[in-house]
C-alpha cells in the first residue's frame, strides 16, 4: 500500500515538476509555497469598487441597483448623482 502512494506522490512530481526531488527541497518548496499568516492593508483616499462603479455606470445603466447600498455606505451615492448631473 504504501508503495502504491510512493509511487503517486513520485508521478505527481513528474507531472507538476519534471525530475523527482529530494525530501529536503520538497519540504523547502512546500514552506515557500504556504500563505502568510498575516495581511498587509493599506488605506487608500480612492475606493476602487466606487471608482469602477461610476466607470461603468457611465457606459450602461445598472438594471439591479446592487451597488447602490455599497454607495450608500462608503458616502458616495451624492457624488454620483452630482457628477450625473453636470
Amino acid at each position: 500500500m504504501s508503495d502504491e502512494k510512493d509511487l503517486e506522490r513520485e508521478l505527481n512530481e513528474l507531472l507538476t515538476e519534471g525530475e523527482p526531488i529530494s525530501e529536503e527541497e520538497r519540504r523547502a518548496e512546500e514552506r515557500r509555497r504556504l500563505s502568510p499568516r498575516y495581511e498587509i492593508r493599506i488605506q487608500t483616499q480612492l475606493d476602487p469598487i466606487v471608482e469602477e462603479t461610476f466607470k461603468y455606470r457611465k457606459i450602461a445603466k445598472e438594471v439591479d441597483d446592487r451597488y447602490d447600498n455599497y454607495l450608500r455606505k462608503t458616502g458616495h451615492m451624492d457624488k454620483e448623482k452630482s457628477d450625473n448631473e453636470s
